[in-house]
């Protein structure tokens, strides 16, 4: 039977549920975006593992000149001091069709809008208010328009306005007390790395990572230090403070532009009380940035939700919390870890991580276990 959804926010996670209900159904839906404009911010790189890979490749991911992307095939792990400790081979997971890609945000969402942004995509839109009526939601927007569907999904991010309209217990999201720190880089300039590969430099109470998210090789980089808590006008102490000292070199790299924000995560997974709303990407469960799993696992749970829908389970059958939980769990656990691990302060821990870590990365049976089960087909 044909339904009407609501999607609320323009985000990774909206759009590509928006593409596969568009490519493959004949549903309708709107997207409703409370921001004037799509955020197309230059320089925010992403990575995407073979998990999100091969749903994209469903609404022709490969459609994106092959010059604005990236396929990274190797981890490199060094210290602070930018000394090589191992590598990790991240080929091994990939197939012919879907490769471990990195890329600007900014080129994803242009793709993902493209056969949305005309017809299926409103902007300005803040929900004023909610109600039932007939089995459907009533949605009203505080610009006097409204919408009348069978389905909500709230993609608005890990602070979800959506959810305060609809359920009377919100966990808010809490701060990791750390803050990343994100630049764009035109070259490897002084580092002693190699521009193809993922590098993953860790240090005490902080960790730098940078990867190609393009042809031309400019790098995305991003450093994680621990802080209590966070003060825009203080960053640059703080990388003196927790980055130089432990390797002056890096110094001219935090010369070029800089932007920041804190890191927050959701604390806990709670369902949705109202069987005609859902809850995907970051609005059903924020994570930390660790595992790099942030916009694969956008992009896995709109999948999910669009393979109920087409199986006209969504209001019946629907065992989307389950096994979203279940798998957000896993990952949640794993970037907890990495997060841990990353970061230790003391130098004997650093040595010990360091030769766990050497013994580890040839160890297939580990990392089938580790990675794997998140890089899941």
């Amino acid at each position: 039977m044909k339904k009407k959804i609501a999607i609320i926010g323009a985000g990774i996670a909206g759009l590509t549920l928006a593409n596969l209900i568009k490519k493959f159904t004949d549903h309708e839906f709107m997207v409703y975006e409370r921001e004037e404009s799509l955020s197309l911010e230059e320089g925010y790189g992403i990575q995407l593992a073979i998990n999100s890979v091969k749903i994209l490749s469903q609404i022709n991911f490969n459609k994106i000149n092959d010059e604005n992307v990236f396929y990274p095939k190797t981890i490199d792990f060094y210290n602070i001091q930018n000394e090589k400790i191992c590598d990790l081979n991240l080929s091994k997971f990939n197939s012919i069709d879907s490769k471990y890609t990195t890329l600007k945000r900014s080129t994803l969402i242009e793709f993902l809008k493209e056969d949305i942004y005309t017809q299926h995509l409103r902007f300005g839109k803040k929900i004023k208010e909610v109600s039932e009526l007939k089995d459907k939601v009533l949605i009203k927007f505080d610009d006097n328009t409204n919408d009348l569907v069978d389905f909500v999904v709230a993609a608005d991010g890990i602070f979800s306005n959506t959810r305060s309209f609809f359920e009377k217990k919100k966990i808010e999201p809490k701060f990791k007390k750390a803050v990343a720190v994100r630049l764009i880089l035109n070259s490897k300039s002084e580092l002693d790395i190699n521009e193809e590969n993922i590098s993953l430099m860790l240090g005490s109470n902080s960790h730098i990572v940078l990867y190609p998210i393009n042809k031309k090789k400019e790098l995305n980089m991003v450093c994680i230090m621990r802080c209590k808590k966070y003060e825009p006008d203080n960053i640059k102490h703080l990388i003196q403070e927790i980055v130089l000292k432990q390797n002056p070199k890096l110094k001219n790299i935090f010369e070029n532009e800089i932007k920041t924000w804190p890191l927050y995560f959701s604390p806990k997974i709670i369902p949705s009380s109202n069987k005609k709303v859902f809850y995907i990407g970051d609005a059903f469960n924020g994570f930390l940035p660790t595992l790099a799993q942030g916009a694969g696992q956008s992009i896995e749970s709109a999948y999910e939700i669009f393979n109920l829908l087409t199986k006209d389970k969504l209001d019946k059958e629907n065992n989307y919390f389950e096994i979203r939980s279940k798998r957000a769990k896993i990952i949640r656990s794993r970037s907890n870890f990495n997060f841990f691990a990353f970061h230790f302060s003391s130098k004997i821990m650093q040595n010990v991580r360091n030769l766990f870590l050497k013994f580890l990365v040839k160890r297939k049976f580990f990392v089938k276990r580790y990675l794997g089960k998140v890089y899941k087909n």
